[in-house]
């Protein structure tokens, strides 16, 4: 019998097998019932049937094995992804989930070889087809899965951070109003001090928490242009960051034509980011350096610090989200207590339409350049 004449007439028997072992996958399958349970496992096997009648070339198989036949896009979902978005939803773990698959597999081959007893040629056609539809099926749950269960953390990140931004607020506003009644004394004064630079901080954190939720569901970092110049508002970054850091030694020149079109809040979040990781990361008491430059179609920012050299194989990922470098001291007004500092400065740049790199190395030390289109 045919592999596929064998599953379409034994699909029951299949699915109990299916259903009993899916029950027994952590809490999640304990809590379900049997109709939760089979799923979509019925419309799967239809399609893995479908599948092994549909004729195949060779190109086809070879496409099929490399995940090029996988379910575009923007054609409805197959059964495999239903069900793993399903399981993600249960609170299935992807183990859990993967681990389905691989029961579906040794059952189906199972009861099929104890029905046929030896297999012919054809039949280990029908096994080498059976186990290319399963991968694909498997392939395609477990990219839904993945898909869905990131979309769910971000949004809780996103939902997270908004809902904090209301008692921070208050907290800042009324920790900075109790400062300035100047009714104070010590040391109240500096307790109270110390309240608003940490709300201040978390603020700036959760304000990177929406960014990075922007960033990764869609919408990108909003940004909004107007006329600026970049000499004062990189001027006015450095100044800030030393005013943060005392102990620091910063350095700003500015020289050519720096007018354009930008969003001057953003632009200074991309130097206070990278001005913090150069405070962060590089030698105590040597110079931080920033130069803007204008060129014929627009302005270089470079940010310098001397320093350890960034590792090689940390280059590659530098301004991936939630990446952060082995270091000490978070430095006042950065962001990369949360590993998304660069990764923000990256987003921001390329909503402009510019570019940003890094180059490090023991003796020269570490530059972050930042090309801006006017």
């Amino acid at each position: 019998m045919r592999l596929a004449d064998f599953i379409e007439g034994n699909c029951e028997p299949i699915l109990a097998e299916w259903v009993t072992f899916a029950a027994t996958r952590g809490v999640a399958g304990q809590a379900m019932d049997r109709a939760a349970l089979r799923d979509h496992a019925l419309e799967m096997l239809k399609v893995v049937v479908t599948d092994l009648r549909t004729p195949q070339t060779d190109a086809e198989q070879k496409e099929k094995s490399k995940g090029l036949s996988d379910s575009p896009p923007e054609e409805p979902d197959t059964p495999a992804e239903v069900h793993g978005a399903g399981r993600a939803e249960s609170g299935f773990s992807l183990g859990e989930m993967v681990s389905e698959y691989r029961a579906l597999r040794a059952s189906v081959i199972r009861l099929w070889t104890k029905a046929c007893g030896t297999l012919t040629g054809t039949d280990l056609e029908d096994l080498m087809r059976f186990n290319e539809a399963i991968d694909q099926a498997l392939a395609e749950s477990t990219t839904r899965y993945t898909e869905d269960l990131d979309h769910s953390k971000e949004m809780f990140i996103a939902i997270l951070g908004h809902d904090l931004r209301s008692p921070l607020s208050a907290v800042l506003m009324a920790s900075q109003f109790m400062l300035e009644t100047g009714e104070l004394g010590e040391p109240q004064i500096d307790l109270t001090t110390r309240i608003v630079h940490s709300a201040k901080r978390m603020n700036q954190m959760v304000g990177d928490l929406l960014d990075f939720t922007r960033s990764r569901l869609g919408s990108g970092v909003p940004i909004v242009r107007a006329k600026m110049d970049m000499a004062k508002v990189a001027g006015d970054a450095v100044d800030e960051m030393a005013a943060a850091n005392p102990e620091s030694v910063f350095e700003f020149k500015a020289r050519g034509d720096l007018q354009g079109e930008w969003d001057s809040a953003r632009i200074s979040q991309v130097l206070a980011n990278l001005l913090g990781n150069a405070v962060q990361h590089g030698s105590a008491k040597t110079t931080i350096s920033v130069t803007a430059t204008g060129e014929a179609k627009d302005v270089v920012l470079k940010v310098h610090n001397l320093g350890p050299a960034i590792p090689a194989a940390d280059l590659h990922g530098l301004f991936s989200p939630l990446k952060r470098l082995k270091s000490g001291e978070i430095a006042p007004g950065a962001s990369s207590s949360l590993g998304l500092g660069l990764y923000i400065a990256e987003r921001i740049v390329t909503a402009h339409g510019g570019t940003i790199d890094v180059r490090s190395s023991t003796d020269a030390g570490t530059t972050f350049t930042v090309h801006l289109p006017r």
